[in-house]
């Protein structure tokens, strides 16, 4: 008997029967006695084999569907982490990593790639840290450029047909939270129960952001590396649809107080308004303008082909700038460390106030992009451990 594996099953196992004379007498085996005998074990072996075949694909889908279904898991800690985009406090060295597969991005920024995901907490606050691979950090938010005649124009994705911008951007991560479980289906659909639906005449190429059942509210929690200061931009989603009155559809900012980004353009609409003050880069970077350091634009000053960033920022006070956070990029990752309190009353917000209980959400990553996003499809569990 020669036990093998089959070509034409990859992991099964195929059994081969090899007859041979009587080692005895010298004599040919009795042929109804062994065929019968032969007969009798290949029945017995191919139903064994079978059934082995079939435990080892089962237990095969069982371990694979387990590691999709595996939380995110935070754990306490005493001590917190510097939010400083480092990642080496001892507070992270405990807390379980999970990759994540983010795919379908703009192609030509080759968006594909694996976001690691750790979280710990304490008594009032929950931490996160994200990294993830990107070969480039995109800071150049279609910034101003001098041109040859003394004017001035910002550097645009010509290939853009509404709010679709892959050339000139900046680098993105967003987080989607079902808030009291109020979006339908999210736990087995994650962000595609409201992601990128159009309605009729909106003109965005991708559509919009809107939940489909009345009362669905979900927390968006919007890393933007050139337009928030030490902060996630935080957002909500609901059931409003595009309309030209509402052309956000269902994307709104949390209530502020103070603070945000601004555009960089005068009244005219034909050039910068601000500049940073004392000497800085002609180049259009680091992509911002500090608002404590921006000074009215003096055109005299520079020369063409010179470039000025498009948004002034500062710190967000308010409802919206309740998520915390630093980052920074080194040899081709990100890294992103972010905290916000467990529970803040805000009904725009997900409130981690059962910790025994598990929350869903939806993670996106944009390189370069302006809406063309990698994601995964399925939700991801978060759960805290006691």
């Amino acid at each position: 008997i020669n036990v093998g594996s089959d070509e034409n099953c990859p992991g099964e196992l195929g059994v081969f029967l090899v007859t041979e004379r009587n080692a005895c007498d010298g004599a040919s085996s009795t042929p109804n006695h062994h065929q019968a005998n032969k007969d009798e074990l290949t029945m017995k072996l191919a139903k064994f084999f079978t059934l082995l075949c079939v435990f080892l694909l089962l237990t095969s889908f069982a371990a694979l569907a387990q590691d999709d279904d595996l939380p995110l898991t935070a754990v306490p800690v005493t001590e917190v982490p510097t939010l400083d985009g480092l990642a080496d406090d001892a507070a992270w060295a405990d807390a379980p990593a999970l990759e994540v597969d983010v795919t379908f991005g703009a192609a030509a920024n080759s968006s594909d790639t694996v976001v690691t995901l750790r979280a710990v907490y304490t008594e009032d606050t929950v931490y996160f840290v994200a990294q993830w691979e990107d070969e480039t950090q995109s800071f150049l938010r279609s910034p101003w450029e001098m041109q040859a005649d003394g004017t001035w124009i910002q550097l645009s994705d010509p290939d853009d047909e509404g709010g679709d911008n892959n050339l000139w951007y900046e680098d993105k991560l967003a987080l989607i939270w079902n808030i009291n479980n109020s979006i339908e289906d999210f736990e087995e659909d994650g962000c595609f129960t409201a992601c990128h639906r159009s309605e009729d005449g909106d003109p965005k190429p991708y559509g919009n952001h809107f939940t489909e059942n009345e009362g669905g509210i979900g927390d968006i929690w919007h890393w933007k590396s050139v337009r928030n200061l030490f902060q996630l931009d935080d957002q909500y989603l609901d059931g409003v649809p595009y309309s030209p009155e509402t052309p956000e559809a269902g994307r709104h900012s949390d209530p502020k107080d103070s603070g945000g980004y601004t555009n960089n353009i005068n009244e005219a609409g034909d050039a910068p308004a601000f500049m940073p003050a004392g000497d800085f880069p002609h180049d259009g970077s680091p992509g911002f303008i500090l608002q404590s350091e921006a000074v009215p634009f003096d055109p005299s000053l520079f020369q063409p082909g010179d470039r000025l960033p498009s948004v002034v920022i500062s710190q967000i006070t308010g409802d919206r700038g309740d998520i915390s956070a630093g980052w920074t990029w080194a040899d081709g990752v990100w890294t992103l460390e972010f905290s916000r309190a467990l529970v803040t009353g805000s009904e725009f917000d997900v409130q981690f106030d059962d910790l025994s209980s598990t929350y869903y959400f939806g993670i996106a990553a944009f390189d370069n992009a302006q809406v063309r996003h990698a994601f995964q499809r399925d939700p991801i569990a978060f759960v805290f451990q006691q």
